[in-house]
């Protein structure tokens, strides 16, 4: 398993990336990792932690351009041709890897993503599908992706994340939500109640109905489903408010000698809390819809995370999640045809029926204006 990562992506670049890469193929036998990216700065990055021996484990391609997080997301294909992101997305159409990693530009990742390596055909948009963990763990799709969405990609995001909780975590029938403002059906934008009927009408989704935000963390389903723009407010409110929060209890655990002794105590407890929200150890984020696998790591990536995001690239490249969703978009193509045909054949039946009665009538009123003539 071949594991291409961008290591100029990112608030941590290259360094992050580099131990990151450097971790994973020692941790990971049954991986091939190669980083793309100026080579002088991973050597540089190698150096600074002493690890310049082991980059013989590792594969290196040059680039000399990078993506910032200032360029607009065409710039991917229209200017920085030649960037690190760009390469490693070629290399992964190629078939030159298995997987890709980036923590770079999102815009930049999703447009290179649907443009160099392309969607599953039939598959609207590729969305960004983050885990969060919560109660149980919560698939949030779009966390990123689509800022505006029409009401069948969410639909199609609903059975992406299904397959995906089905397929990674081994949740049997997973339940779907879609965020909204309200619980009832009628609540929301336009959209979002077409949203909701189509959902609800499909029976191949476990639809639990509409969510609200405060509902999630507390296990209320498996799936989330909204638009990229105000999951990605959901997913940095999130992460947020669990910093405020660890933030506070030190502030209380630090007041006195009593509460620093109660905090002693609870240091496994806290360090275990303090990890459940930790984005190193969830690693990155793939987008789904795509041909081939592409992930997302977070922007502030360290290497612990880069290393989490390079097992979970591999684990998500050997489940066949792809395969499984271009099966699903093949089905669900099918039966629509087969009701469209169904529905001709019946409109065909009606007009047939009409035609007949309408030719009989005929005949009626000809055989009355004969006998009026005789």
């Amino acid at each position: 398993m071949k594991i291409l990562v961008d290591v100029m992506g990112g608030d941590n670049a290259p360094d992050a990336a580099v131990i990151g890469a450097l971790d994973a193929a020692k941790s990971f036998s049954d991986l091939s990792v190669t980083m793309i990216g100026d080579e002088d700065a991973i050597h540089e990055a190698a150096a600074k932690a002493g690890r310049m021996d082991e980059l013989e484990s590792v594969g290196i391609v040059h680039t000399a351009e990078v993506i910032t997080m200032e360029d607009p997301a065409l710039s991917i294909v229209r200017v920085k041709t030649e960037s690190s992101m760009a390469v490693g997305l070629k290399m992964l159409s190629e078939g030159r890897g298995d997987a890709f990693i980036s923590a770079g530009n999102t815009g930049a990742l999703h447009a290179g993503s649907s443009l160099i390596v392309r969607r599953i055909r039939g598959i609207q948009r590729s969305a960004i599908a983050t885990v969060l963990p919560f109660a149980r763990p919560v698939l949030l799709i779009d966390s990123g992706a689509n800022i505006e969405v029409e009401p069948s990609y969410l639909r199609q995001f609903a059975i992406m994340g299904s397959i995906y909780m089905s397929h990674i975590f081994g949740v049997e029938n997973p339940e779907v939500g879609l965020l909204n403002n309200g619980t009832e059906s009628t609540k929301g934008t336009k959209k979002l109640i077409e949203a909701h009927d189509l959902l609800e009408a499909d029976e191949s989704i476990n639809f639990v109905g509409n969510v609200e935000g405060k509902e999630v963390p507390f296990g209320k389903c498996d799936v989330i489903v909204t638009d990229g723009f105000t999951g990605n407010v959901f997913l940095k409110l999130t992460e947020g408010l669990g910093s405020f929060l660890l933030s506070k209890l030190k502030d209380c655990f630090y007041e006195n000698i009593l509460t620093k002794a109660s905090a002693l105590l609870l240091h496994g407890s806290l360090k275990k809390m303090k990890n459940s929200f930790s984005v190193s150890e969830y690693g990155g984020a793939p987008l789904l819809g795509l041909s081939k696998p592409v992930i997302k790591a977070h922007g502030s990536s360290d290497a612990r995370a880069f290393t989490m995001a390079i097992r979970r690239a591999a684990d998500f490249a050997e489940t066949g999640i792809t395969v499984e969703i271009a099966k699903w978009i093949e089905e669900d193509r099918c039966r629509k045809e087969s009701m469209q045909n169904v529905g001709a054949a019946s409109e065909a039946s009606e007009e047939a029926e009409e035609l007949g009665k309408s030719a009989e009538k005929k005949s009626v009123l000809s055989s009355e204006t004969e006998m009026a003539g005789n």
